[in-house]
This record gives C-alpha cells, structure tokens and sequence, in this order.
C-alpha cells in the first residue's frame, strides 16, 4: 500500500513541474543557441574598414628650384625619380667631366701639359700662371675640383694639337670639341652637343654646352665605371695640389657641401647665367649601391639643397623597397 502511495506522489509531482522542467531546459538551450553574425559576415565587416597598406612614394612632395632631375640607380640600373630628364638644357661646368674623359682616352696621365698665355683669357681665374707645366693627370684634378676654365682651355687646346700636330691653336680646340662630341655619339647620349671644353656660355642666348639629366646621369655612370679614379679627388672640400714646376696649388672644391655628404663618390658642380645652377653627384647609399642624382637649371644655392632633398628621398626609397623585397 505505501508503495503505490509513493508511486501515485512521484507521478502528480512529475506531471505538476515537468512543464517548468522542460521549459528551463528550452531557455538554456535558446541561450545557448542566440545567432551571432557569421564568421565571414564579421571577416567582411572588418575587411571593408581596413585601408591597404602602401608605401609612400618619397619623391612626391618634394619642392626643388630645378627645372630637370634625373636619379640613376646603378646597381639595380633602374629609374627612382624623373623631372623633365630628357629636356636639353645648359650643361656649364658639368661640361668637364666629358673633358677630362676624352683627355684621358687620348693621352697618358703623366703626359705634360704647357699652360700658356692665351689659355689663361678664359672668365674665371683659379691661379694658374702661364708657361707653367703640369702633368695632365694633376691638372685633370686641378681642373674638376675647382672648375677652371684655364685648365679645361688648356687640356683641350693640348690634346687637340697631340691629335694635330699642324692645326692652328683655333683649330686644336675645335678639334678636341669634336672628340666630345663623338664620345657622346658612342655613348649614345642623344640630347648632348659640346660647343667648348669648358661650357662657358658662348654669348647671352648660346651656352657652350647643352645635355639632359638623363645623358648627365649615364655620362657619370661611365664614367665611374671606366675610369674611377677621374672622380676620386672632387671628394675633397679642398686639395694641394703641386705643379711640375713645384707650385703648390689650393684647389677648393666648388661643391660646398661635398664634405657633408655621406658616401661621396664624386660630384660636378655648373652654373652660368643660362644654365642658372647645376649639380650632379654620384655616392654610395650602401653597401655597395651607387647612385647618380643630376640636378639641371636650379639655382646657384638651390641646386646644393636640391640635391640635399634627393638624397634622403634617394634613401628612403631605396630602404623601403629593400624591405618591402624581405618580407
């Protein structure tokens, strides 16, 4: 009899809380199962705020007083940044560089070289004395790191009369002219004509020279790789430099800020009042990465800054593509 009690008891309680029973159960199970965005819903979402990363182009704000730029990798022998490069400009005392490669094509380093009277009428006088000898290869330096146009006039009008033994003095340095210009023929430098050895301006509206940045940039570039020592001494903020006549010359580099520029190779400075101020420079941005950066029509002191300024671009772009190649 107490076992049928119990058994009615148990069954009424049963039927009594079994709905709430199964109700919580429900409840759990309806929290447990609340929708939630999907896995690729949420991914989207995040997806469509999330901007792709890209590396800032360190040329593009750059403010220059140039009215050409041309940046040469070497080692990657690529373009990093063009302004008007191929536009044909004054060259100016950049013009030397293809002088002293011609002169050293033709003759001996140890060849010497009679500075006359004559060669000292050019503009600009850097303190050559007339019937003084020098070897060319001293004169060659001379002439870079200062940028005389006595020494450039002197260098030519030799050669020339090496080439030719009979032509008059006139007819030497159109002679050595004509070496220059084939030079740049060969070298395929296309928007390049040399009028003089020097890049004197030959009157108010016709510079003695004229060439693009680009031509500028892969003359430097041969340069460098033919014959680098032409470039070694226009490192120096200044050189004593001895004549074969035992003068001692102070050379001072024209290229004020060489001595602040890390990793110097080379540099050329130009300036005329047609070709306003010019600057090509060649450094190693490292280990091993030379870089020509040529600057054309700046200002006299704005081409120094314009070159500062693309330099660190130079830098930054290149770091930033070296990373950007390891990851």
């Amino acid at each position: 009899m107490i076992r049928i009690q119990l058994f009615l008891f148990a069954l009424i309680l049963g039927f009594l809380t079994g709905p709430r029973v199964m109700q919580a159960i429900q409840k759990t199970e309806d929290n447990n199962n609340v929708t939630t965005p999907r896995t690729t819903e949420v991914l989207a979402s995040v997806g469509a705020n999330v901007r792709p990363v890209t590396t800032k182009d360190p040329y593009e704000k750059l403010e220059l007083s140039a009215k050409s730029v041309y940046v040469w990798d070497i080692q990657t022998h690529r373009k990093l940044y063009g302004l008007n490069e191929q536009d044909r400009l004054p060259l100016a005392s950049i013009t030397k560089i293809m002088t002293a490669l011609v002169a050293s094509e033709k003759l001996s380093s140890d060849a010497h070289i009679l500075v006359t009277d004559s060669d000292l009428t050019e503009e600009g006088d850097n303190g050559l004395y007339g019937q003084e000898t020098w070897k060319l290869g001293d004169l060659l330096k001379f002439t870079l790191i200062t940028s005389s146009n006595d020494g450039a006039t002197a260098i030519a009008r030799s050669v020339g009369k090496y080439l030719s033994t009979e032509a008059t003095m006139e007819e030497t340095k159109k002679i050595f002219t004509d070496q220059m210009n084939e030079k740049a023929r060969v070298m395929d430098l296309t928007r390049t004509h040399f009028f003089n050895a020097s890049g004197l301006d030959r009157g108010t509206n016709e510079s003695g020279a004229y060439g693009s940045a680009r031509d500028v940039s892969m003359l430097l570039e041969y340069v460098f790789k033919k014959y680098p020592n032409l470039l070694t001494p226009t490192v120096n903020a200044s050189l004593n430099i001895t004549s074969e006549d035992n003068i001692i010359h102070r050379a001072v580099n024209t290229n004020e800020g060489v001595a602040h520029i890390t990793g110097i190779i080379g540099s050329k400075t130009g300036y005329t009042d047609l070709a306003g101020g010019n600057l090509v420079v060649i450094l190693d941005v490292g280990p091993n990465h030379p870089v020509v950066i040529t600057v054309l029509g700046s200002t006299k002191e704005g081409r120094f800054t314009d070159v500062h300024k693309l330099i660190e671009a130079t830098i930054k772009k290149i770091t930033a593509d070296t990373t950007d190649s390891k990851e």
